[in-house]
């Protein structure tokens, strides 16, 4: 996991070419221009798409891992709770494979508050829940990069 400001991103460089890429254009204006039709930024290895939601109760939400991507969160309105705990600690109740997405419920070891000028960049091995409130319900959004790092499990 990577938690960390936007205006460091490229301090980052180096982990993966596909990951260079996605940091490279974590910037105002690539932000700005993301809509909810996803981009494409390396033909189905790299891409990003906008979210905007309502977030919800802690107790509504689970935690989401992936085997083959790994995951960056930019908010860029509003702000939302994140925990962050790994996989084998948690207990799997659905997976889609096809799309690297496998679903759990249990309990958070880390904790953070994700709000504008922050990204968070989730490993495979990072379960992570999302869209969690704080203090109450708010409308946020923010940009998500796909990026895959392994071709196998």
């Amino acid at each position: 996991m990577i938690y960390a400001k936007h205006k460091d991103a490229l301090a980052y460089q180096g982990i993966h070419p596909n990951l260079d890429l996605a940091l490279a254009h974590i910037t105002p204006e690539f932000l700005a221009s993301v809509g909810l039709e996803r981009v494409e930024l390396k033909g189905g290895e790299v891409y990003a798409t906008r979210f905007t939601y309502e977030t919800i109760p802690a107790e509504e939400s689970f935690f989401e891992a992936h085997k083959k991507f790994l995951d960056i969160h930019i908010m860029t309105e509003g702000s939302e709770g994140v925990e962050i705990a790994p996989p084998e600690t948690l207990t799997e109740f659905d997976r889609v494979e096809a799309n690297d997405f496998y679903a759990y419920r249990g309990k958070g070891d880390h904790k953070l508050t994700l709000s504008p000028g922050d990204f968070l960049v989730v490993f495979p091995g990072d379960a992570h829940r999302i869209k969690m409130q704080l203090g109450g319900p708010k409308i946020v959004s923010k940009v998500v990069f796909k990026v895959k790092i392994y071709d196998k499990e």
